[in-house]
C-alpha cells in the first residue's frame, strides 16, 4: 500500500535522525506517522530516545515501543521533528491545532534543530487563515482577552477570539490552561504580534513559531520538497 503524504514527509525527515540521538517528538496527525515509522526502526535495532510533546504522542510511543525520557532527564535535545498548521515562506509557523503548543515550543527551544513535516496543504503565503491558538491561564480570562484585543488592535488585526471548547466545557490543555483561537485571516507581521502577545499577563504561550524551524519536508503528489528559510 502506498504511503500517505504525511508518512512520506515523516520518512524523509527521519533520514536526518542518527543513532543515539535525543529526539524531540512533536504532536499531531503527521507526527503520528513519524512515531509509527520510528517504532519500526526501533524494532530493527535503531537506538534512539524520545521526548514527546503531548500526552497523546507519549501514549502512542509507549504503545509502539519507542523509548522515552523527559526534558528533566534530557534538558538538551539534538533534534525535534514536528508538524505545523501553517508554514510561510520564511518557515515561520502556526501551531497548536492539537492544543499542545506550549510543550511543543518548550521542546523546540531545547533542541539543536527543528524540522517540520507536512503535506503541501499547510504551505501559505501569509500566516493567519488557520486560527492562531493562544494558551491562557483560566484566572482572569476576560481581562486577558481584553489585553489581547488591545494588542490585535495595535497591529491592525481584526477577527474573533473564540474560547476552544471540549463539548460544553472549555478545553483544558495538558498544562491545565485554556486556549483562545484568534481568527485573523492574515497576519502581516508575525514577529511583531508574537512580541506583543508574549508580554501579556495571563498569556502562557502563543502558536507563532518564529525563526525556529531550519527545514521543512513537504510532501506533494509528485515529490517531497525540502524548504529552508
Amino acid at each position: 500500500m502506498a504511503m500517505s503524504l504525511k508518512a512520506q514527509a515523516a520518512a524523509a525527515a527521519l533520514k536526518e535522525v542518527k543513532p543515539g540521538m535525543k529526539l524531540g517528538i512533536g504532536s499531531g496527525s503527521t507526527v503520528n506517522e513519524l512515531i509509527r515509522l520510528l517504532a519500526e526502526m526501533v524494532k530493527d535495532g535503531f537506538e534512539i530516545i524520545g521526548v514527546p510533546a503531548s500526552s497523546y504522542s507519549q501514549a502512542l510511543c509507549d504503545e509502539l515501543g519507542v523509548p522515552l525520557t523527559t526534558l528533566d532527564e534530557a534538558p538538551v535535545l539534538d533534534l525535534v521533528i514536528d508538524g505545523a498548521d501553517e508554514i510561510d515562506p520564511q518557515l515561520n509557523l502556526i501551531k497548536g491545532g492539537g492544543a499542545a503548543l506550549l510543550r511543543e515550543k518548550i521542546i523546540a527551544a531545547a533542541s539543536g534543530s527543528m524540522l517540520v513535516i507536512a503535506d503541501e496543504s499547510k504551505i501559505v503565503d501569509t500566516l493567519g487563515k488557520f486560527p492562531l491558538p493562544v494558551e491562557v491561564v483560566p484566572f482572569g480570562l476576560e481581562a486577558t482577552r481584553q489585553m489581547m484585543q488591545n494588542s490585535l488592535d495595535a497591529e491592525g488585526l481584526q477577527g474573533e477570539m473564540i474560547l476552544r471548547m471540549a463539548g460544553e466545557k472549555p478545553l483544558v490543555t495538558d498544562n491545565g490552561n485554556y486556549i483562545l483561537d484568534c481568527h485573523l485571516q492574515a497576519i502581516s507581521n508575525p514577529k511583531s504580534l508574537a512580541k506583543r502577545l508574549e508580554v501579556i499577563p495571563g498569556v502562557v504561550e502563543h502558536g507563532l513559531f518564529i525563526d525556529m524551524a531550519v527545514r521543512a519536508y513537504v510532501a506533494g503528489t509528485d515529490e517531497i520538497r525540502v524548504l529552508e528559510p
